[in-house]
């Protein structure tokens, strides 16, 4: 503060030498002059940045009714403000704990695009301030949600909620307008049910899968007894055709006792190693009607060859 008045008295002690009085003088009032000129124009001169509007306030009548658009504008300094406001579309999430038809209590979070309506910018800020949507949104959006939901049962929320969801948007709409609110879109994000509703529906789907397994199961013991009972039909049916042809020719029987013998040389014809059996190993017995024993010498390692040595 001391050197601050030191330096306002040495500049009062200073004096202009002889003959340059004018001069600084007319220098100093020029530059006096430009200056106040060049803080008049930057006063004068404001920007309206993109995404925003403005509306100019005057001392003499108040908010202007038109609204300016983005760029660089002129204002009478002192005596106007611009008042800008951003309309750009903004997403807000909001939460509310409200009933259904059926007295079931829900967790829903809508969410909210909003943006003011740029034609009525002078009557929102009037009414509403800059702030206008954390004033009325909140409020509107949980009591159109809680008018909505009490119309639908907690089922049918999970089943119309395109509808449900339609609806509040509808309502929703309707309220906003009526402050210079636009909403842009409007959508549920998050549904949620009370603990005892939640272990009612787990407990019900458990339950019908419980019953479409029983169901299956019985399904399929009624096909397993019809495929046994056409099996043992099958096998009947064959045994009284395999009884009419023994009937018809008795060789039929030693037809079949071949075939048996084929079957079964095929299959040990696999193995790595010689294997001596009696014709009754594979039931064809050829001299059955002599007292002599007959062997068959099968080498695997070609094809079924059947050798009958009879022997003392």
């Amino acid at each position: 503060m001391d050197k601050g008045k030191a330096a306002m008295e040495n500049m009062k002690n200073l004096k202009m030498p002889p003959g340059s009085k004018g001069p600084a003088t007319a220098l100093v009032k020029v530059a006096v002059a430009t200056g106040a000129a060049i803080y008049g124009a930057y006063l004068s001169i404001y920007n309206v940045p993109p995404g925003h509007r403005a509306v100019v306030y005057s001392r003499i009548d108040g908010v202007g009714h038109q609204v300016i658009e983005q760029g660089t504008h002129f204002l009478i300094p002192w005596l106007q403000r611009p008042l800008i406001m951003d309309v750009r579309t903004r997403p807000r999430t909001y939460a509310s704990l409200t009933g259904t038809k059926d007295l079931q209590m829900i967790n829903i979070s809508i969410r909210v695009l909003s943006k003011p309506d740029r034609a009525r910018l002078q009557w929102l800020y009037q009414n509403l301030g800059m702030d206008f949507d954390d004033k009325v949104l909140p409020s509107i959006v949980n009591e159109v949600t809680k008018q909505v939901v009490a119309q639908f049962t907690a089922a049918e929320l999970i089943f119309q909620r395109d509808h449900v969801s339609r609806l509040i948007i509808e309502n929703l709409k309707r309220r906003a307008d009526r402050f210079a609110i636009m909403l842009e879109d409007v959508s549920i994000i998050h549904l949620t049910f009370g603990s005892e509703y939640t272990a009612a529906i787990e407990a019900k789907q458990v339950a019908q899968q419980d019953a479409e397994r029983a169901r299956f199961v019985v399904e399929r013991a009624i096909q397993e007894k019809k495929s046994t009972v056409i099996r043992a039909l099958g096998v009947a049916k064959s045994a009284e055709l395999v009884g009419e042809a023994i009937q018809k020719n008795p060789a039929f029987v030693q037809l079949r006792r071949l075939d048996a013998a084929k079957e079964i040389a095929t299959v040990i014809s696999r193995s790595a190693n010689k294997v001596y059996l009696t014709s009754d190993s594979l039931l064809l017995n050829i001299l059955h009607d002599t007292d002599q024993s007959s062997y068959v010498i099968w080498p695997l390692w070609s094809f079924a060859c059947l050798v009958v040595d009879p022997f003392d």
